[in-house]
């Protein structure tokens, strides 16, 4: 996100005069059957989601993409309704002008077969509806059917080029229908050497019998542990039931029963299936010493070459003492080639009692190459630790060496390759739309006659080819693939997602909009063998490559298929198809035995034209790695809005191993969210690659996410967002490439959820090449970290944002806890945007909502486009909106702020700045920062502070 983003939608709402004929207002219904209810857009255009069309407030609203008609809003109400009017709202303020929509009304009943244009009927035919504030900007549509699915049709708008409606209203009775609760839930006291059984109470509430069997599941806090079935219930009728719930750790437990997680029947009331226990479930220790090791390196992240010295704590957290002496082992193996580095032992002499600690001593090792890491810790069995207790003597755990992600390749750039028959290394500058402007280390090599090639001489071992190419706009070019001076395969390099044209904000598609930007793109290449270390790779133009070719890089990586790693409870597929997958989603959540835990993919790849629906339980989703299992947009189409949409009700399921392919060339903000996520909890994503879509995760008030080890590129958007009160989420391990805004991000937005935005890590990150907006933005908000990032080769705007402007939307302020940014090279970064406005390495945006309680330390900042870190102030009616408060930077360095010798040379050549005219119309930096352990060199001008209204302290 950048400074003035404009939602187009905002000016949606313009004063439009009306045009059609008049269906007027009539007074509301009391009861609003849609009120809160799940419910579905077929697009939608910046923030303006689906949700905000039954949450109440006539004050928000959903509006589609623009000229995306038809469009449709489908509200489920989750089983038969007797439906007697439709009411549908938009903001009643004047400064809405009326407008005429023309609006179909279709319903579906619960027992529909979807798979008839998905079940849908029409109720109402298409007829223009006005809108007008006069009349309370209301519209009541009568409607006589039993439905539990309403959905509109919309294909106009006279006031905007989609569909609004503020607030879609459902107005009658349920049905009869059955409803399922449980009114009891206990589990038998015991040890945890004990296995416990749980027992719950299921009744049937409802005005039907129901006539099939359905299951009943219990969870320890939100873990599931047994499931097990209840038959048929007569109207009014109970039924006692048990599960085996295994043995669990010594602790209190809260014990919840759910009946019908699988849906296999409808209800009158879907929200009342839950049972919590008024007692916690006490487990009892079993008498044991119970001993475990915690160890740590310092430096904790260390770099190339540091000697890192481990430490371990040594814990008895058992009930007994240990007997004497215990000898503790860590290996350290490279985690992704498995090659070994050293073995550290260490040695307990003495007795430790319960509770008691002790530290020991392993040893030092010297972290030869950046890279992840695997510590893998044994300690011996104790004397007085009954086996039950003897599972935890073995632990890893990351460790990661050098600043960023450490991902399973290696990168080769082109500058630095071998170079023949007439390829040249073009840049650096910093030029948008330039081959060396728009590429990493702003140099790229061109191949543009036959003979030219780049050859790279491979580190380690790899069976794949990943190149970031540019090549004209049009059709389709191939590059010949060469190993070790033999002809191995081309590699086919389309240029159709990249090369966008015209205005910096709102690029298009058409190349007499305007200048080109964003003209890079990747392509990858199975070699079908395996290059040993120490090869050629080498990529030439021949006379069957017509055009002409620029490589930015290549990237090597040794890959192979990842067998179903669980077949007696991962479903396979039937096929490849969006049907099939989605069937197998839906066997997992239908089953009533427990035995099922999720989908296992196969190589293979799987076109979607949808996203796929998990719901109804946590589902395991596990491919055989991203190279292997690609989901792929349908050809000769753009623009479709495929990933995953994950319930509530799957809260706790894990993405793992595959890819995601889309089609978006260009950017459609609200959708092209391949894991659009909201309201959703304890969810992982791992080892997951995303290219040409527009966001890889998008999360509205998710908590304890984590998503790891995950590729995110050239997409038209973010690489990964968190806001609207998300907290407790783990970004850790990930690598964004030429992100369309920005890479990693915190937004502490509160228009759709009101919570507090906290305690969020975003660790081990790199992002390159960004070719709009940051690297790394955090938005307000407080008690968040950012570490171990690295940022380079920004190209229109700063390395990292730290910004409390709220895009016209209601946030949180920054604070009051500290947000912390540590650990980070930003390098060659910075940009123009939004005109003549220039960002730097790190801007500092105080805006629209409280900026204080930031601190940034241990950063590097390397060769600034236009400056090392910029101060900067909104003004609002030409005042300032806040000051920057309570910031503080430690042991920061700058060095290489040059001037820019360009259109923004005056703009450019500083180490610090404190803004002194943002932007016409605006006003100088307002408020104050303090340094400590400042450090800049090689700058045009190491501080430039002319206002009267920014205070730079340097202290040591």
């Amino acid at each position: 996100m950048l400074l003035r983003r404009v939602l187009p939608a905002l000016t949606a709402a313009g004063l439009l005069l009306a045009s059609g004929p008049a269906v007027l207002a009539s007074a509301a219904d009391t009861t609003n059957l849609a009120l809160g209810k799940p419910i579905t857009a077929s697009s939608v255009i910046g923030n303006f989601a689906a949700s905000n069309a039954d949450d109440g407030d006539p004050t928000t609203y959903w509006e589609a993409a623009g000229a995306s008609f038809p469009n449709t809003l489908t509200v489920s109400l989750g089983s038969n309704a007797d439906v007697t009017s439709i009411v549908l709202r938009l903001n009643p303020s004047t400064d809405w002008g009326a407008r005429t929509q023309t609006i179909e009304v279709l319903g579906r009943d619960q027992d529909a077969d979807q798979s008839n244009s998905g079940g849908f009927t029409s109720l109402v035919t298409a007829t223009p509806y006005v809108f007008d504030p006069a009349t309370g900007n209301t519209v009541t549509i009568p409607v006589t059917a039993r439905i539990a699915d309403v959905q509109l049709k919309i294909t106009s708008n006279t006031g905007s080029g989609g569909g609004q409606i503020s607030e879609f209203g459902v107005f009658g009775t349920p049905s009869p229908n059955p409803d399922l609760t449980i009114t009891d839930a206990t589990a038998t006291a015991g040890t945890e050497a004990d296995n416990l059984t749980a027992s719950a109470v299921v009744q049937n509430v409802g005005q039907l019998a129901t006539s099939v069997t359905t299951n009943v599941t219990f969870y320890l806090g939100t873990t599931k542990v047994g499931t097990t079935q209840v038959g048929p219930l007569a109207i009014g009728a109970s039924a006692t039931v048990s599960a085996p719930i295994g043995r669990h750790d010594a602790g209190s437990y809260q014990l919840t029963a759910k009946v019908d997680e699988a849906n296999r029947i409808i209800e009158k009331d879907e929200t009342n299936n839950a049972f919590t226990a008024p007692s916690p479930l006490v487990v009892a220790p079993v008498v044991s010493s119970d001993l475990v090791a915690a160890v740590s390196p310092t430096p904790a992240t260390p770099s190339a070459g540091d000697l890192v010295n481990f430490v371990a704590t040594l814990k008895n957290q058992g009930t007994k003492a240990s007997a004497t002496g215990h000898s503790l082992k860590a290996t350290i193996t490279d985690t992704y080639t498995g090659r070994f580095q050293t073995v550290l032992i260490g040695v307990h002499v003495g007795v430790l009692a319960p509770g008691a600690s002790a530290t020991v001593h392993l040893g030092q090792w010297r972290a030869g190459a950046d890279g992840r890491y695997t510590v893998k810790t044994e300690l011996s069995a104790d004397g007085n630790e009954v086996a039950l207790k003897r599972a935890n003597n073995v632990s890893t755990q990351d460790l990661y060496v050098g600043r960023g992600s450490a991902m399973p390749y290696h990168t080769y750039e082109a500058e630095t390759g071998k170079l023949r028959g007439g390829a040249a290394v073009v840049g650096p500058n910093r030029t948008i739309g330039d081959l060396a402007g728009e590429a990493s280390g702003r140099q790229a090599v061109t191949l543009n006659q036959i003979g030219a090639s780049v050859e790279f001489t491979t580190k380690e071992p790899t069976n794949t080819l990943v190149a970031r190419f540019s090549v004209p706009d049009g059709a389709p070019s191939t590059l010949d693939v060469y190993v070790n001076g033999r002809f191995l395969k081309p590699i086919t390099l389309n240029p159709r997602y990249a090369w966008l044209y015209g205005p910096e904000a709102s690029p298009g598609n058409d190349p007499a909009a305007g200048p080109a930007r964003h003209i890079y793109d990747e392509a990858n290449l199975l070699l079908g063998t395996t290059v040993p270390a120490g090869s050629k790779i080498r990529l030439q133009k021949d006379a069957a490559n017509t055009g002409t070719f620029a490589i930015d890089f290549v990237s090597l990586e040794q890959v192979a298929p990842i067998a179903n790693p669980d077949p007696a409870h991962l479903v396979t597929p039937a096929g490849f198809s969006q049907q099939d997958v989605q069937a197998a989603l839906d066997k997992v959540r239908a089953d009533i035995t427990g035995s099922l835990t999720g989908v296992y993919l196969p190589a293979g790849d799987y076109p979607t034209s949808d996203k796929f629906t998990v719901a109804g339980t946590a589902v395991k989703v596990v491919g055989a790695g991203p190279w292997f299992t690609r989901f792929v947009a349908p050809q000769y189409r753009v623009n479709v809005d495929v990933g995953f949409r994950i319930s509530a009700s799957a809260n706790g399921s894990s993405f793992a191993g595959f890819s995601y392919f889309g089609d978006y060339d260009t950017r459609l903000d609200g959708q092209g969210r391949v894991f659009d996520l909201a309201n959703v909890s304890d969810l992982s994503i791992d080892d997951v690659w995303v290219e040409h879509s527009v966001v890889m995760v998008w999360g509205t008030t998710v908590h304890n996410l984590t998503v790891s080890n995950s590729r995110a590129r050239d997409l038209m958007a973010d690489g990964i967002n968190l806001t609207n009160g998300s907290t407790g989420n783990h970004v850790v391990n990930n690598e964004a490439r030429s992100t369309g805004d920005d890479s990693f991000a915190l937004w502490a937005a509160t228009d759709l959820h009101n919570g507090d935005q906290r305690d969020n890590v975003f660790e081990h990150l790199t992002a390159l090449t960004p070719w709009r907006a940051a690297g790394v933005a955090v938005y307000g908000g407080q008690a968040d970290t950012f570490r171990d990032v690295v940022v380079a080769d920004t190209l229109a705007g700063s390395g990292v944002t730290i910004s409390s402007l709220n895009f016209g939307v209601t946030m949180r302020d920054f604070g009051p806890d500290p947000t912390a940014l540590t650990n980070f090279s930003v390098v060659r970064s910075g940009g123009h945007f939004w005109g003549g406005q220039t960002f730097p390495a790190i801007w500092v945006f105080s805006a629209t909502t409280v900026f204080r309680a930031v601190r940034v330390s241990d950063v590097d900042i390397v060769d600034p486009t236009y400056s090392g870190i910029m101060f900067q102030t909104d003004y609002i009616g030409g005042q300032p909106a806040y000051p920057v408060t309570d910031t503080v930077f430690s042991h920061v360095s700058v060095s290489g702020a040059h001037r820019s010798n360009d259109a923004f040379d005056a703009k450019s050549g500083f180490g610090l700045w404190a803004n002194e005219l943002p932007e016409p119309g605006q006003g100088p930096a307002v408020g104050s920062v303090t340094f400590h352990d400042l450090t800049l060199c090689d700058n045009a001008q190491d501080i430039k502070n002319t206002t009267s209204t920014f205070t730079i302290n340097i202290g040591k």
